[in-house]
């Protein structure tokens, strides 16, 4: 996959899990990957943002991405990390149900989003990615960070 072809260009991006579904952002974006941890509830915010966290003297505000996409909730358990993301100054750390791999892709993989995808908003997908036997959505990085209800502005 590290050939080039017209306008394809190499892509990482870590796959995670959100309910029966495998996710993927891409890896430059990505601070690190956390176990659950305590947040701080800030009162007043959006129901998806669970509050937030002092991440090695960093505050980080904290999204649900279950409840930002409005799929059912879920406890936290062994599996659930927070994916820490910053992109044009904007810090923010998602929830999410686990963090399986890191992988390669490359543009041209990259499908036009299908018209019902699972309750998300389309809006926040950028496609979806077939390789071998695997499925999974990448996220639209952009809109997630700079959607004023996702930061809670």
């Amino acid at each position: 996959m590290a050939e080039e072809e017209g306008n394809n260009k190499d892509l990482k991006v870590i796959v995670f899990q959100l309910k029966d579904e495998e996710y993927a952002i891409e890896v430059d974006h990505v601070q690190s990957i956390e176990r659950m941890q305590t947040v701080t509830r800030i009162p007043r915010v959006s129901a998806h943002i669970i509050g937030v966290m002092n991440l090695r003297g960093v505050i980080t505000p904290v999204v649900d991405l279950r409840r930002r996409f409005g799929l059912e909730e879920k406890a936290y358990d062994e599996a659930t990390r927070i994916l820490v993301l910053s992109k044009d100054n904007i810090e923010l750390g998602l929830i999410v149900d686990g963090a399986n791999d890191v992988i390669d892709i490359t543009t041209g993989d990259i499908e036009p989003t299908p018209e019902v995808v699972g309750g998300v908003e389309e809006e926040y997908l950028r496609g979806v990615v077939k390789l071998e036997d695997r499925l999974f959505t990448l996220l639209n990085l952009d809109k997630v960070l700079h959607d004023r209800s996702t930061i809670g502005v």
